[in-house]
């Protein structure tokens, strides 16, 4: 039995009352550390972004109690409330000192913008809004009144660049990656409006298995209610997704590789092909530094390279080999038997 500061016995339900004041203390002191790290800036946010942030770190508490504690915060701290119309915004005054998250370093801050640039479609739309106060702070780390040169130069230091004609990435519509990301994420049934590129629209429950992106595009790899064959969607033909409540387990044999290796994103079916052709030699030098294959064998002519290789046949190689013109020619193939 517990001991008492005295050294007097403590009634056992004393100690678990207090053991759960103790624990209902510190559940409230991380949920108002929580909102404190997540409110921003410079702009407006509302209990119900905050809510869905704070559920995505852990925290299982109501949309009500998250409230209460935004009127408490704001009355002991530096934060604006707009209640000029509801749902109210909460915002850090601008000289406000805030509350910092872990100290980033510099190397920390720019690792940080990078992901937050380039994987902001590969990432689970949640783990993306619980990542918000660290991105903020990484931003303010680096920006023009920062003392990190050598950190913000870099980002002018590299490219991706692109390797045909760049296109601008096409509208999704409000909510679709969110939806589908989460039902990705949480291996749930994801509910469609899908138009395909026919204009044909169908709605449905489909099994998210995977998500890729292909230059501007992004495309979720799944499997329609009833069906056991793979199929891509391209999210922009998504005019409205929901993810439900009921989950699946996920198929063991499928695999997002092998599914990208037999060509499927090139609009092929995975039927693998012995390719010869030649090319002239300047079209064709990049094939001797980047080969089609492993197995590429390379014969070289006077004026063209002899190029042999086993390739998965598709779409994408036809537009390829045709983007050549009459810089490539004597084009045959062979099927390969599964």
């Amino acid at each position: 039995m517990p001991w008492s500061a005295s050294g007097q016995d403590l009634p056992a339900t004393l100690w678990n009352n207090d053991l759960a004041k103790r624990s209902d203390t510190l559940e409230s002191t991380m949920l108002a550390l929580g909102l404190l790290e997540r409110i921003p800036r410079g702009r407006m946010i509302t209990a119900n972004e905050l809510h869905m942030q704070l559920k995505d770190a852990g925290f299982d508490r109501d949309l009500r109690t998250i409230q209460r504690q935004l009127e408490a915060l704001s009355e002991h701290f530096e934060i604006e409330r707009d209640d000029r119309s509801k749902p109210y915004g909460y915002r850090w005054l601008d000289k406000a000192k805030g509350l910092a998250v872990p100290t980033l370093t510099l190397q920390e801050s720019l690792l940080l913008q990078l992901a937050e640039e380039h994987l902001r479609n590969l990432l689970p739309a949640s783990l993306m809004r619980s990542m918000d106060s660290f991105f903020t702070q990484a931003r303010r780390n680096l920006g023009p009144s920062a003392n990190a040169s050598l950190e913000q130069q870099w980002k002018q230091k590299i490219r991706v660049v692109a390797t045909s004609q760049p296109l601008l990435p096409p509208k999704l519509q409000a909510g679709v990656f969110e939806a589908v990301s989460e039902a990705l994420y949480g291996n749930r049934w994801l509910h469609v409006d899908y138009r395909n590129a026919s204009g044909k629209r169908t709605s449905a429950d489909v099994m998210p298995l995977g998500l890729a992106q292909q230059g501007p595009r992004l495309y979720l790899v799944c499997r329609y209610k009833d069906f056991d064959n793979e199929r891509s969607l391209a999210l922009h033909r998504i005019r409205a997704a929901q993810a439900t409540p009921f989950t699946f387990d996920r198929p063991p044999e499928f695999d997002l590789k092998k599914y990208d290796d037999d060509g499927r994103f090139g609009f092929g079916n995975g039927q693998r092909i012995r390719l010869t052709f030649f090319i002239t030699k300047p079209a064709g030098l990049h094939l001797l530094e980047s080969p089609l294959s492993v197995d590429q064998k390379v014969t070289e002519h006077p004026d063209a390279y002899e190029i042999q290789a086993t390739v998965v046949d598709s779409d994408m190689l036809e537009w390829w080999l045709n983007g050549f013109g009459d810089r490539i020619f004597n084009i045959s193939s062979e099927e390969i038997p599964e």
